[in-house]
């Protein structure tokens, strides 16, 4: 049994956060574009780190998958006392540093969950502090509509008594797609991922019941905004949206995440707004009463002109 085959055991085994689910590399990387670091003690994985691997600018180069938040370490818990656990989580960290493949260039988002990056620091790896906005506790929901800023609060109002928009979900992915493309469009961007790729994910995160696409619609059947959720048994992630940028002074987008908690509280504990470090994308999300939460980005560059490549080609497009 090869690696692969292991962690898609562990996957099944133990709670692995959703963007590291196997399934889910499966389908945001394909099956030959990632693999897993595993580290195993008496035939049991005792932690691993999946990775997605793809070449440019003639590198190589381990990388976030498209459209994946986090990924990173899993150790397995431990019943240890706080310090001898901290030595435990070095001693893994450095052999998963030691499996992995020769690389030019490496960078991960890590889970939130995950603070101690000091081994990686030791091996020459560097660190960047990011954040997203994560309302921890859907279990009152008049709780998080009181937390909701006054704003919200009226684009939500305003969308269903001024414009009269209802929420659907029964809307196929190929309209919410155009909707997307709206969105990048009306800032000069074409879409950083192709439709089958989106479609894909739509696909495997249905057939495990795990998603749903909701959009807001008028009388006239405009679609103003749609938005795309995935979730898994502890947090709901709002993964893609899109509007009609003649819509979008409606109040859809807040109606429609909304609508979204609201559905987020009979599946799960949480919901994570993926966070932005754009300064108006961090007020609208901010705006939901959601606490900022802080996540490392992991990188490492064997090379000193490829960081600087990677920003040129960031600039030009």
């Amino acid at each position: 049994m090869n690696n692969k085959e292991k962690y898609r055991n562990l996957c099944q085994e133990e709670h692995i956060p959703l963007f590291s689910q196997a399934w889910w590399l499966d389908a945001v990387c394909g099956y030959d574009n990632w693999d897993v670091c595993l580290i195993e003690k008496g035939g049991q994985v005792m932690a691993s780190m999946p990775y997605f691997v793809r070449r440019a600018y003639g590198f190589d180069m381990i990388q976030q998958p498209p459209l994946t938040q986090n990924s990173g370490p899993w150790i397995r818990p431990s019943k240890a006392k706080y310090a001898k656990r901290l030595g435990q989580e070095k001693d893994l960290m450095q052999a998963l540093i030691a499996e992995l493949p020769k690389y030019d260039y490496f960078i991960q988002n890590w889970h939130h969950s995950k603070q101690n990056w000091l081994p990686f620091y030791w091996a020459g790896f560097k660190q960047t502090t990011r954040y997203t906005y994560i309302l921890e506790n859907l279990e009152k929901l008049d709780d998080v509509w009181s937390g909701l800023q006054a704003n919200i609060r009226t684009d939500i109002r305003k969308a269903t008594d001024k414009f009269n928009l209802v929420v659907r979900d029964d809307i196929s992915m190929e309209r919410f797609i155009d909707l997307n493309k709206a969105t990048f469009a009306r800032q000069g961007l074409s879409l950083p991922y192709s439709t089958e790729f989106a479609k894909n994910i739509e696909r495997q995160t249905s057939k495990r019941n795990n998603s749903k696409v909701f959009v807001a619609e008028d009388k006239e059947g405009r679609l103003h905004a749609g938005v795309f959720i995935v979730w898994d048994e502890h947090s709901a992630y709002y993964l893609m949206s899109g509007g009609d940028p003649e819509l979008r002074n409606s109040g859809a987008t807040s109606l429609l995440l909304w609508h979204s908690i609201q559905f987020a509280s009979t599946v799960t504990k949480q919901f994570d707004f993926e966070g932005s470090m754009i300064e108006p994308v961090e007020r609208f999300c901010r705006g939901f009463g959601a606490i900022q939460t802080p996540y490392f980005s992991i990188s490492k560059s064997q090379s000193r002109f490829l960081p600087l490549l990677m920003k040129i080609k960031s600039l030009t497009g």
